[in-house]
């Protein structure tokens, strides 16, 4: 077996990790998935291996993950720390892992028009869910009049989190985004197309390696310009994952959810009732937070929305969940039909 070295430590490997490695093998960090082949950064500089079959009987490897190899092959996915995990598109329930091992999610979306704040609630949910740092990065700075108003806008929505703006053109926050990324550190780019994460790539790489593209002038929708998951080494130590653009991000469960929505989840305690809606109840505390401007109304909506595709999420994977609501519809049916007063 190589030990672990200083260039695995620059992978972001951490010694105690060792005792997951199966007897002969060595460590090696994924960073591209292709159909039948991994790349891999190893001790000994980059490979291309094969994975066993072994690495498919949940998820399948990841960017970010670390493997066991022997020989060229990977035999062995070691336990992730953190991933940044969504439900594949579609009506389905399977889990899709999009980055593994990360210190940071960096969730970008970007300036020069209104702030998509229901959007970066979303991702930041699920980046919460991963069990890594969230930071907000809002691209093209350039292209905004008011870059602090902005930011101060974004950051009233979104408790608990650093916002930072950059401009891969003019360089602005391109290099506190750098420090976030210190030497053995991994983040990853998530959002949607056209936002800028190809150039911010660019920008912290210091050379034009990633393809960008613009954003159509028809719908101001971007075009897909990543079309697969890479790894790559920053000048200054760091790790960064750079993703597609994601049409659709569909929660995988409701972990991150209270996170996220911090200042809802804090004032739902106090309401009257313990199973409050925070609709028309009499004592909800989060209404009347709302009511006297402590609580954006748009926040309890964006907080409810992402509370029941959770729960569908839960149902569509969980047949005794499923049951449990089904027993729970038909209760309250029955309820219904023994009021005494109900119109007939």
């Amino acid at each position: 077996m190589i030990l672990p070295d200083s260039d695995l430590a620059a992978l972001g490997w951490a010694a105690e990790r060792t005792s997951d490695l199966p007897p002969g093998t060595e460590p090696a960090r994924v960073g591209r998935v292709d159909r039948g082949l991994l790349t891999v950064l190893a001790a000994d500089g980059e490979r291309r291996v094969h994975p066993s079959p072994a690495l498919y009987e949940d998820t399948g490897p990841a960017v970010g993950d670390w493997v066991a190899l022997r020989g060229e092959l990977a035999v062995a996915l070691l336990p992730r720390r953190t991933a940044f995990v969504r439900t594949a598109a579609g009506r389905t329930s399977a889990a899709q892992v999009v980055a593994a091992d990360l210190d940071t999610v960096l969730v970008v979306d970007a300036l020069g028009g209104p702030a998509r704040l229901r959007r970066i609630e979303r991702y930041l949910t699920v980046a919460w869910s991963s069990g890594a740092a969230p930071v907000v990065v809002l691209t093209k700075a350039d292209l905004c009049d008011d870059v602090a108003a902005a930011v101060a806008e974004v950051a009233g929505a979104v408790p608990g989190v650093d916002v930072l703006a950059v401009s891969a053109v003019t360089g602005e926050g391109v290099d506190r985004l750098r420090e976030l990324l210190g030497p053995g550190r991994t983040g990853a780019l998530v959002g949607p197309s056209g936002v800028g994460k190809s150039s911010l790539v660019n920008a912290l790489l210091g050379s034009t390696q990633v393809a960008t593209g613009e954003v159509r002038e028809a719908d101001g929708r971007g075009r897909h310009t990543t079309t697969a998951r890479e790894l790559h080494r920053l000048p200054g130590g760091g790790l960064l994952v750079d993703t597609p653009g994601m049409r659709e991000l569909a929660l995988p469960d409701d972990e991150g959810i209270d996170t996220a929505y911090a200042d809802v989840a804090e004032l739902a305690p106090a309401c009257r009732f313990r199973d409050c809606e925070h609709r028309t109840e009499p004592g909800c505390a989060v209404q009347a937070a709302i009511a006297d401007g402590r609580l954006d109304a748009g926040r309890l909506l964006g907080w409810r929305k992402l509370q029941a595709e959770a729960h569908r999420q839960v149902l569509r994977s969980d047949a005794r969940a499923r049951a449990t609501e089904h027993a729970r519809v038909r209760a309250k049916f029955r309820a219904y039909r023994a009021q005494p007063n109900r119109q007939r």
